[in-house]
């Protein structure tokens, strides 16, 4: 499992409508394959950050997969918009647990 991290700052006084919009656009990565799950919160301390967390069965489920499909442009012409600056996405992988 591949866990992408996306620190969003959502324009100011935007926040609702890129709430309302998130809803709507979570159909669209919901549908790809090796989409396992996703959940975006809202920072308490910074009125406007958000961090988005995606969990993927692969790095390539999320930059090909998601990145290169008719979905993507939809989820893009939703939610892109709404950030300043553009976010940096990061994708990190578990470690083993030692005993």
């Amino acid at each position: 499992m591949i866990l992408e991290l996306a620190i969003l700052h959502v324009k100011a006084g935007k926040q609702l409508a890129f709430e309302n919009d998130f809803i709507t656009a979570s159909q669209y990565i919901a549908a790809i394959d090796g989409y396992i799950r996703h959940s975006l919160k809202k920072c308490i301390e910074v009125e406007n950050q958000y961090v988005l967390l995606v969990e993927w069965s692969s790095v390539e489920a999320h930059e090909i997969g998601f990145r290169q499909s008719p979905q993507y442009l939809k989820w893009k012409e939703l939610l892109h918009d709404y950030y300043d600056p553009f976010p940096q996405v990061f994708h990190y992988e578990d470690l083993p647990q030692k005993i």
